[in-house]
């Protein structure tokens, strides 16, 4: 079976993620998405949050799971049962440093291969980042994140 783990912090999940993931469907049997915890980042929104997003996102979609992971990527990859990293790559520079990730991944556990799909022209710009800036600054960021994100950050700004 090929299981791919997309990781990353998923702050809030955005049209870019959803581009990647609708996309790695046809080419694995399950795609997990990790929402890794980063000690280095705070979160903007609960990994509940993120979590429960992503599971409406899919809720038809049995070919999709989400976790929660701390540690090591190749460590979740095992407990998951995947043998494929996804990764989205936005700019060339995007590639370079996910290379180097790769390439320590692959280092410590040699089963397991990253796959990069570049995403489309339409989300090159949308980063969660951004989106969390523009989100701070009162901004519309309807656009940029799937309409159930859009609508719960909606309605928790008017509660």
């Amino acid at each position: 079976m090929r299981v791919c783990l997309f990781p990353g912090t998923f702050d809030p999940i955005t049209m870019g993620h959803t581009d990647i993931i609708n996309r790695a469907l046809p080419l694995f049997d399950k795609v997990v998405i990790g929402i890794g915890r980063n000690a280095n980042k705070v979160p903007m929104f609960s990994e509940e949050q993120r979590l429960g997003w992503i599971k409406e996102i899919y809720i038809n979609e049995p070919k999709v799971e989400a976790v929660v992971y701390e540690g090591l990527t190749v460590e979740c990859c095992k407990r998951v049962g995947a043998n494929f990293i996804l990764r989205g790559i936005r700019y060339v520079n995007d590639f370079e440093y996910e290379k180097a990730i790769a390439d320590m991944n692959r280092s410590i556990n040699g089963h397991i291969e990253t796959v990069f799909l570049t995403c489309l022209p339409q989300y090159t710009s949308v980063a969660s980042t951004l989106v969390r800036d523009v989100l701070k600054n009162g901004g519309d960021v309807s656009q940029f994140l799937p309409a159930v994100v859009n609508e719960s950050i909606k309605n928790n700004k008017s509660s």
